[in-house]
C-alpha cells in the first residue's frame, strides 16, 4: 500500500535544459515568444546544436516544479508520471526521492524521457519546446483509484489536457479516491487548444485553478481586468487564483477578490517555473489551512525567488531564507 502524502503531482515528468539565448535565436525558431510547442526529440537536439552556449540541466515539467518545490519546504509529496528507461529518467527519480519524495507512483516507460529546452532571454522570459518522451507513452488504463490512494490532494498540470482520455481518466480516479483537485492551466496555447472541454472540467472536478494573466485572457475573453478574470473562473471552482507576475496576484473565492502583493524581485533572470513555485508556496499554505493571503503571499515569495535564478530549482541559501519565512 502506498504511502500516506498530502499533495500528488500528476503530469509529465520533464528534463529541462535551460539555455540564455538572445531575442534573435528566438525569432528564428517557429511559434510565439513566451509559449510552449511540441516537437520531437531531433527538434530539441538540431536547437541545442545551435545555442551560443551551454544550457544546464534540472528536473523540470509543471507539475513537477510544483512537487519538487512542495518536497524541499518538507510537505509529504508524491508524483504520478512516466519517465524514461534511461539515465534522465533515472536522474529525474533519484532528484525527488532525495527530497523525501514518494517515488513509487513513477511508471516507468519503454522510451528516452522527455525533455524540455526552455529559451530564456534576456527580459526573463522562456520560449519552450518540448519532447514529451516516455511521459506522452502514459496510457488512460495504466490509471487507476489505487494511484491516488491515500492522497489528500491531486494538482495536474494543463498540459494533459492535450490528451483528453488520459486527463479525464486522471480526474476519474482522483475523484473517487476522495482527493480534492488543483488545476494549472499551463500556457495560453493549451487553453485555446481545450476551450470546448475546459468548462466543464473545472466545473465537474477541480477545486483550484491557477492561471496567469494570458491563461486566464484567453479563457475569460477578458482583457486587462484582473479581478474579473479570477471572478469568471471562480464561477466554475471554489478558488480561482491569477497570477499576474511583478502586479502580484488575484485571488477569487464565493465572488470576492482578494489581491495579494508583489514581492520584489531585485533582478528578472530567468521565469522559467514562476508560476508553478507560486502554485507550490500556495498549495503549501492551503494544506495547512492558512488563509488565502498568507497562502498567495507564500506563493508570492516563491515566485519572486524563482525569477532571480537560472531554471526553476533554487539554490540551498535561497531555501535557507525562504524557509525562514514560512
Amino acid at each position: 500500500m502506498p504511502q500516506t502524502i498530502s499533495i500528488l503531482g500528476v503530469g509529465s515528468p520533464i528534463v529541462d535544459t535551460i539555455a540564455l539565448v538572445d531575442e534573435q535565436f528566438v525569432s528564428q525558431i517557429e511559434g510565439a515568444k513566451g509559449g510552449m510547442v511540441l516537437v520531437d526529440a531531433q527538434t530539441i537536439t538540431d536547437l541545442i546544436e545551435r545555442l551560443p552556449r551551454a544550457g544546464m540541466t534540472a528536473p523540470g515539467g509543471s507539475a513537477g516544479n510544483t512537487t519538487f518545490a512542495l518536497a524541499r519546504m518538507g510537505a509529504s509529496t508524491g508524483f504520478l508520471g512516466k519517465t524514461g528507461n534511461c539515465s534522465q529518467g533515472h536522474f529525474y527519480r533519484n532528484s525527488f526521492a532525495q527530497l523525501g519524495g514518494d517515488t513509487s507512483r513513477f511508471k516507468i516507460g519503454a522510451v528516452p524521457n522527455g525533455h524540455c529546452l526552455s529559451l530564456v532571454t534576456p527580459d526573463g522570459e522562456r520560449t519552450m519546446r518540448t519532447d514529451l518522451g516516455a511521459a506522452m507513452t502514459l496510457m488512460p488504463d495504466e490509471i487507476s483509484t489505487g494511484d491516488f490512494e491515500g492522497c489528500h490532494h491531486a494538482h495536474i498540470e494543463g498540459y494533459l489536457l492535450f490528451n483528453e482520455a488520459l486527463m479525464r481518466k486522471v480526474l476519474r480516479a482522483a475523484k473517487e479516491a476522495g482527493c480534492t483537485i488543483s488545476l494549472d492551466l499551463a500556457s495560453f496555447e493549451v487553453v485555446n487548444a481545450t476551450k470546448t472541454i475546459l468548462p466543464e472540467i473545472l466545473r465537474d472536478y477541480v477545486d483550484i485553478v491557477f492561471a496567469n494573466e494570458e491563461e486566464g485572457a484567453a479563457f475569460t475573453g477578458i482583457s486587462d481586468d484582473y479581478c474579473a478574470m479570477a471572478i469568471r473562473l471562480a464561477e466554475l471552482v471554489d478558488i480561482a487564483a491569477i497570477k499576474v507576475g511583478a502586479h502580484g496576484a488575484y485571488i477569487a473565492r464565493a465572488g470576492e477578490v482578494e489581491r495579494i502583493e508583489p514581492m520584489h524581485a531585485a533582478r528578472v533572470v530567468d521565469t522559467t517555473g514562476a508560476g508553478d513555485l507560486w502554485a507550490a508556496g500556495f498549495l503549501y499554505g492551503w494544506s495547512q489551512n492558512r488563509s488565502l493571503t498568507e497562502c498567495g503571499r507564500i506563493g508570492s515569495i516563491l515566485g519572486a525567488a524563482v525569477v532571480q535564478e537560472q531554471g526553476s530549482v533554487l539554490p540551498e541559501h535561497v531555501w535557507d531564507v525562504i524557509l525562514s519565512a514560512l
